[in-house]
């Protein structure tokens, strides 16, 4: 629950309600929801020094607004629901906002902070609904750690992974009140207490360049510990940290790499007020686990045989285990791992085919990103290996095939996307990997002895950054919507605490997929917290002269390739897009210095205003476009982000040097690859052609002409799609915002070659990587790199668009376009203010068309000229196009 309801009613209260004029107390059906700190619910591990509080209304009243707020924070619950705070009293703010940043006394570690928001409605009436919610602190500093860093004795090449183990004591006189773990790891960890398992997070922390930043996370542990006997346990995995898999971007090279680490503070109150710390020091005892090779990037390896039962649990006998060894922290900033973690978000069942009684294949519904659950019964130190993929062989077993060419194994004893259990033979075991994941929709299951299996031995579990869901897109066209899904799919299992390009051949945070993926992950999900951490690693890895990596985080690979304007923007498009969906400038401050860092070096290198740094527009269906076209756009367009950052944060001086250096790059394109006679840019392609329309490099009066050559560009080619990576995020928009809607729906409806929809109807439950279902090469199945999509859906059928000028949605600019060919459309889209809601549907004569603005939201509603249309709204003939609306429900009826 995200606030806490203050039901009960004193005497007192009940008073003044009784006595006070009517109209001072807003009506009962207006509440405060979705009360939210640094954009989670009720988080532990706050360190930021001014956290971000946000709020919704819900008032389900035509121009329903807050006109004032009023916050309240203290430690005391009780207190601050009566109004009282005692660390902050905002007094009473006349102003709409609903994102404000704590403005109090300095917050202490460890510590329970409560906040309550008042607000006043549209006519100035106090909300009657009273909230609280909480926020706790963790470290604040790194001088607060008490534990050390420590590991066991072997090297970076040893396979098998390390348990750890602590046996402590509580004070049996008194009673536990609370009890909180942070822990801090190098690798990858599993923490258990008395053997329960903490959390139902997976593979944390979250991957960081582990030199340079790594991050602690915080768990409320008080019910999993008892007076008297506990054990702390944790099993370590390399995760990143000890990459000893071999691929093309040398991980295992990485400047960081060693044997996994951690540092652990288990702090236990009392009712008394005491504190207890457990900390981890050199009385840790450590001993090799079952876990006989774990790599991130491959696989996971088990021998039951080697298990120690009740390890982590009171009563356990370890003289034979070692003591921990002390080691230096692995960098000088260790920070709270504030976001949404990685989960195990969806079980599948599987259908099964029996080969023999050694092979057997399971098939999921969909592909996905995850791992797989084995239970069977065997003989002693039979051998099960089970093959993750995407495809099939003629034969029915598993192809690897389309994903394992970048991987160079120096022997047979790492197997790709091969997990490995070896059994103890003691009944039915069970088996499923803690440090790795894998992309697949198949798994083939061979055995050194025979065994049975069946449909209910093998369960999948799609895996991927818990983010909540903010948006829904339905339609009359089936494929349509099986697109929409097949992208979020992709969108999801590419999410592991930062964007990557697919979950089986790199698990890379390719730049340029991610950018071009932004706005749709945005419609569809609330994914702040992950972005707001990636643009960490950007600022961990950029280079003092502006360069980053074509990936992030990395180990070395991608400063030397791939990594020009057209991939590396991440630093300036995603704080952009983040700004303009959630109102927070936060994001563009933290940033500003390395997008300006960014721009200079292009500056640079680019005198003249055009670069050909760059990869261009990646995997195209047939034709190549200009390389310095496009590179030579991203280039304006961080230089107009910087200029418009700069004047938001009031940076006049470089507002002009950017918005100057914006424009020559502008006109340097222009006069480069604009034809003006014949409205063509370059030599014409569809990427050549969007890519100018889209990003606002084309003269006012040559819009026009050039959406025209467009649009004859993609009735020559059959409104098929002839673009690559770049293209796919222009194209569509650049023909809906100019008039040709009816033909982007053409080419996002397709269902022949190329096309979206050529996958779909040929099996696909996520987005490929190549246009060509059959392509020797770059075909994954599961990639988010032509995702945009997934956004346009919103834009141009839905018509929900951010205002620029009023971000965060503040005000929406709502310009559905009644395509041909679709009879009923509806997108909803959860906002910082509440859900925005667009449908329509079309009969016979007329257009039925309604709309939902959220309370302390505003509407600019546009619709598409067309001859002969009448428009009514809730019965009302209206004369203009444009029409301005408070927040409420509203029905419109369209003629024409």
């Amino acid at each position: 629950m995200g606030s806490i309801k203050i039901k009960s009613i004193v005497y007192l209260l009940g008073l003044v309600y009784f006595i006070l004029p009517v109209a001072v107390l807003a009506k009962p059906n207006a509440t405060i929801v979705k009360m939210r700190c640094e954009y989670l619910v009720n988080p532990i591990g706050v360190d930021v020094s001014h956290p971000r509080l946000t709020w919704q209304m819900s008032d389900d009243r035509i121009g329903a607004k807050q006109t004032a707020y009023q916050i309240f924070v203290g430690t005391d619950s009780t207190e601050v629901a009566n109004g009282k705070g005692t660390h902050w009293n905002s007094s009473k703010i006349n102003s709409d906002h609903q994102l404000i940043k704590y403005n109090g006394k300095e917050l202490a570690p460890f510590t329970v902070y409560f906040w309550r928001v008042d607000i006043w409605d549209k006519d100035g009436n106090k909300l009657e609904d009273v909230a609280i919610s909480k926020f706790e602190t963790g470290m604040k500093s790194m001088s607060n750690w008490q534990g050390t860093w420590i590991s066991d004795v072997h090297d970076v090449n040893l396979k098998p992974a390390p348990y750890f183990r602590k046996a402590f004591k509580s004070a049996e006189a008194k009673k536990i009140k609370s009890a909180r773990a942070y822990i801090a790891v190098a690798g990858l960890y599993e923490l258990t207490i008395n053997g329960e398992k903490v959390s139902d997070h997976s593979l944390d922390p979250i991957y960081t360049r582990f030199d340079r930043r790594n991050l602690y996370v915080s768990y409320d542990v008080t019910k999993h510990l008892k007076n008297g006997e506990n054990v702390l346990g944790v099993l370590l995995g390399n995760g990143w940290y000890n990459h000893q898999s071999t691929a093309v971007w040398f991980f295992e090279k990485a400047p960081w790499r060693n044997r996994p680490t951690f540092c652990m503070d288990t702090r236990i109150t009392y009712e008394d007020g005491s504190v207890e710390v457990i900390s981890t020091d050199r009385n840790w005892k450590t001993a090799l686990s079952p876990v006989i090779f774990n790599s991130i990037y491959t696989a996971e390896h088990y021998d039951a045989r080697l298990e120690q039962a009740n390890w982590d649990k009171p009563g356990f006998d370890d003289k034979k285990w070692k003591s921990a060894i002390f080691r230096s922290a692995p960098s000088q900033n260790i920070v709270s791992q504030m976001l949404h973690p990685i989960r195990q978000v969806e079980e599948l069942k599987a259908k099964v085919r029996k080969f023999n009684d050694s092979t057997y294949v399971f098939s999921l519904a969909k592909n996905i990103s995850g791992v797989s659950k084995l239970k069977v019964k065997g003989e002693r130190g039979t051998v099960i290996r089970l093959k993750h993929g995407e495809r099939l062989l003629k034969n029915g077993k598993v192809d690897l095939s389309n994903i394992d060419y970048h991987f160079r194994p120096t022997d047979d004893k790492d197997p790709f996307q091969t997990d490995i259990f070896i059994l103890s033979g003691n009944g039915e075991e069970t088996f499923m990997p803690r440090f790795n994941y894998k992309g697949f929709q198949y798994v083939e299951v061979t055995s050194s002895q025979p065994i049975t299996l069946t449909e209910q031995s093998l369960t999948a579990y799609f895996m991927h950054s818990d983010v909540p869901a903010s948006g829904k897109v339905s339609s009359s066209n089936q494929t349509l919507d099986k697109i929409w899904e097949a992208t979020n799919s992709s969108y999801l299992a590419n999410l592991f605490g930062y964007p990557t390009d697919c979950p089986q051949r790199e698990k890379n945070g390719w730049t340029g997929d991610a950018h071009i993926a932004i706005e749709t992950g945005l419609y569809n999900f609330d994914g702040i917290t992950i972005y707001e951490k990636w643009l960490a690693d950007h600022r961990d890895e950029q280079q003092p002269n502006g360069v980053l990596p074509a990936i992030i985080p990395t180990g070395g690979w991608g400063y030397e390739w791939a990594n020009g304007p057209d991939w590396t923007s991440t630093i300036a498009i995603i704080p952009w897009n983040i700004y303009l969906f959630y109102g927070d400038t936060t994001i563009l401050s933290d940033n500003y210095k390395n997008i300006k860092l960014y721009v200079d070096h292009l500056d640079e290198i680019s005198p003249n205003g055009l670069t050909t740094w760059g990869l261009g527009d990646w995997v195209p269906v047939k034709t190549k476009s200009s390389v310095e076209l496009t590179s030579s756009i991203y280039f304006f367009v961080d230089a107009t982000i910087l200029a418009k950052t700069a004047k938001l944060l009031n940076k006049d001086a470089d507002y002009q040097k950017y918005t100057a250096l914006a424009s020559k790059i502008k006109d340097a394109i222009n006069k480069r690859y604009l034809n003006k006679t014949t409205g063509m840019y370059a030599s014409g392609t569809q990427t050549e052609l969007s890519a100018p329309l889209f990003w606002g490099l084309v003269p006012t009066e040559y819009q026009t002409k050039v959406a025209e050559n467009l649009f004859k560009k993609v009735e020559a080619d059959g409104f098929k799609l002839d673009v690559g990576l770049l293209g796919t995020k222009t194209i569509l928009n650049a023909l809906s915002e100019n008039g040709y809607a009816d033909a982007a729906y053409k080419i996002a409806s397709q269902e022949t070659y190329p096309s979206w929809g050529w996958w779909i109807v040929n099996g696909a439950t996520t987005l490929y990587e190549n246009w060509n279902i059959d392509a020797p090469r770059d075909i994954s199945l599961n990639h988010i790199m032509f995702g945009e999509i997934g956004a346009w859906v919103y834009k141009a059928l839905g018509g929900i668009k951010v205002d620029p000028q009023s971000p965060g949605f503040k005000n929406v600019l709502i310009n559905p376009h009644f395509v041909e060919g679709l009879n009923k459309f509806s997108a909803s889209h959860e906002s910082p203010y509440g859900t925005i809601i667009s449908s329509w549907e079309k009969s016979k004569k007329a257009i039925s068309y309604n709309l939902t603005i959220p309370p302390n939201s505003t509407a600019t509603v546009s619709f598409d000229a067309v001859k002969n249309q009448k428009i009514y709204l809730n019965g009302k003939s209206q004369k203009a196009n444009e029409i301005n609306l408070e927040a409420g429900v509203y029905k419109f009826k369209i003629t024409r």
